[in-house]
């Protein structure tokens, strides 16, 4: 009697265990395809051709992912201007949501640059420039009179997001440029002292 009332407990549990396993795993998928509808790529195709054709080309890169941003913009100002769109909220939250993982990719590969010292002083004065065109463009999509409450509410967060990426983004752009200007003076300074004591 004891023996088959242990059994029985040990069957509860592998059966309870066995719903566990199954209830986690179809969270974690579930999961997973939420992040992926949320994450998805931002690039198109060609886009990525254009973006592995320039992997050793930092001004021509950072110009790239500069343009892919504002066309972003772009496409989503041209979407919210016709009369005949639809879901016009949900299509500015992901037009906002391409353009800021396209811009994250920027910012990745001015710190990547930065890291290997290379002398991005050209292209960094091309995305402080996209900087403000950015910041103008969002600021007049947060500004904007023609809007609902409820229809900017759909896409508040991510607007909200967008905008304080950009100002911390522009400062340390700036911040950055600054640096290599100097670090580029620094340079001229020592190379022009070897080249005076070679003449020596």
């Amino acid at each position: 009697m004891k023996k088959a009332a242990e059994e029985g407990c040990i069957k509860m549990k592998l059966f309870s265990f066995r719903i566990c396993s199954c209830a986690t795993l179809v969270f974690l998928f579930l999961s997973s395809a939420a992040w992926g509808q949320q994450h998805r790529d931002p690039f198109t195709q060609s886009e990525v051709d254009q973006i592995r054709d320039v992997s050793w080309e930092p001004s021509r890169r950072l110009a790239l992912y500069v343009g892919f941003a504002r066309a972003r913009l772009v496409a989503m100002e041209q979407m919210r201007s016709d009369p005949k769109t639809k879901n016009r909220a949900q299509q500015t939250h992901d037009k906002l949501d391409a353009f800021l993982l396209i811009y994250d990719e920027l910012n990745d590969n001015i710190d990547t640059y930065v890291d290997r010292k290379n002398d991005i002083r050209k292209p960094l004065k091309m995305v402080i420039d996209a900087d403000t065109e950015f910041q103008a463009k969002l600021l007049a999509l947060k500004d904007a009179a023609n809007v609902s409450a409820e229809e900017a509410k759909q896409y508040e967060f991510i607007l909200t997001d967008a905008l304080e990426t950009l100002n911390t983004s522009a400062e340390d752009h700036r911040k950055t440029l600054e640096d290599q200007k100097e670090a580029a003076k620094h340079k001229r300074k020592s190379d022009l002292k070897e080249s005076g004591s070679g003449l020596e």
